[in-house]
């Protein structure tokens, strides 16, 4: 062996630097192809297509949210309800959904206003309003910010017809708005946080359910606690799965993927959303958490390179790295139109690596202009707003 290393030009002593230089590139390589070989969406028309009750909580007339609300109301689906909830008789989301209801009279569309606050997480709150407007047994519940394909309700809701499915839920694209800020925001979701999930599931994983869609059955939610069991979550979404899941039920990754709108309109904005999702992700899976800084292959093959000093070795396995990270864009981005440029990519990954270390010692996230501290468990602990001569510090975690 150390012959070996000798030919190679490497120390001994640089192989901690190596080893993890390898891992890096190891998990660039896997995570390229499991987005490049996931499923192709297949179109499904199934012999029975129950009525389905979509819940749609809303605060605020987010840019394009017509077009997005809009996208659920032209289903090819024979019979379905929507029903649309605030918290704010004068929020300005009615207005669009007053458009909607004139433009489609003969669809079932409703709304729920109760400003009813029955835990911290006011997005559980507003379902629990909204769910004695629910007519039909089968549910989707979808953020207000995604926007869908006339074949959605089929793609979603055909699982279910399987009584071991617990939770269908979608993988989704982040389509950005004009700004460099969005256009990070963007990489973010589709370069690191859904490649992710495509890694977890090519290894059997199921341990997910995103936000932009949760479909199941009525029973099976009752069973689980309903939404109040959730009402003090951060990550009400993953919660919900997992509670499914403790039932034996399955949790399945749809075939559809739906787009959501990427906004973010500074730098600030972008690192409190970022910082958010992160700590999230480590309040219910802290040990995963953990080891997930290799998900970030470039920055760390670049750290293991230099903790290597540099060997040829070292130098090729992060030269294939960054191959494999151009690969993994180019499969997320099919478009190339849609292609972000290099340096864009390289900020994306050097921001999301360090805010990834932050999350260790912050509690503090920020939420619709509400402050919350997590608690151990993922619960949600409003902060009080501070006096302007106060300064609020977190506690370190």
């Amino acid at each position: 062996m150390p012959k070996l290393l000798a030919a190679l030009g490497v120390h001994w002593l640089a192989l901690p630097g190596i080893a993890l230089t390898a891992l890096a590139m190891c998990y660039g390589i896997v995570a390229w192809l499991s987005v490049r070989l996931r499923p192709a969406e297949a179109a499904r028309s199934p012999r029975i297509r129950p009525p389905v009750t979509i819940l749609k909580p809303l605060c605020g007339a987010e840019q394009h949210l017509y077009d997005c609300l809009r996208s659920f109301c032209d289903q090819d689906y024979p019979r379905f309800q929507i029903v649309f909830g605030v918290s704010d008789p004068s929020d300005p989301a009615l207005g669009i959904v007053r458009r909607l209801q004139k433009e489609f009279p003969g669809l079932d569309l409703d709304v729920a206003i109760d400003p009813r606050q029955r835990g911290s997480n006011r997005k559980v709150n507003n379902l629990i309003n909204m769910m004695p407007l629910a007519r039909y047994d089968y549910l989707v519940i979808a953020d207000s910010d995604v926007c869908v394909e006339r074949n959605y309700l089929n793609a979603v809701v055909t699982p279910l017809l399987d009584p071991r499915v617990g939770v269908v839920t979608c993988p989704y694209a982040g389509r950005p708005q004009p700004g460099p800020w969005s256009r990070l925001g963007s990489l973010f979701v589709n370069d690191w946080f859904m490649p992710s999930a495509h890694v977890a599931a090519r290894f059997g994983s199921r341990a997910f359910a995103f936000g932009a869609t949760i479909a199941l059955h009525r029973e099976v939610l009752a069973r689980a606690g309903g939404f109040a069991a959730i009402a003090d979550q951060l990550a009400d979404d993953y919660r919900l799965g997992e509670l499914t899941r403790q039932l034996g039920l399955r949790t399945v990754l749809s075939e559809a993927v739906i787009d959501t709108c990427i906004d973010e309109s500074s730098l600030t904005d972008l690192v409190s959303h970022e910082l958010r999702w992160l700590r999230t992700i480590r309040s219910v899976r802290p040990a995963g958490y953990s080891f997930a800084f290799l998900s970030f292959s470039l920055p760390v093959a670049l750290l293991g390179c230099i903790m290597a000093g540099g060997p040829p070795p070292a130098l090729a396995m992060l030269a294939v790295t960054f191959g494999a990270r151009l690969k993994l864009h180019s499969a997320t981005h099919e478009a190339p139109q849609s292609r972000a440029p290099l340096w864009a990519l390289l900020v994306n990954d050097f921001l999301a690596f360090a805010l990834w270390g932050l999350a260790f010692f912050t509690r503090r996230v920020q939420w619709r202009h509400m402050s919350y501290r997590v608690a151990r468990g993922g619960a949600l602990e409003p902060i009080p707003p501070q006096p302007e001569s106060l300064t609020a510090t977190d506690p370190i975690h």
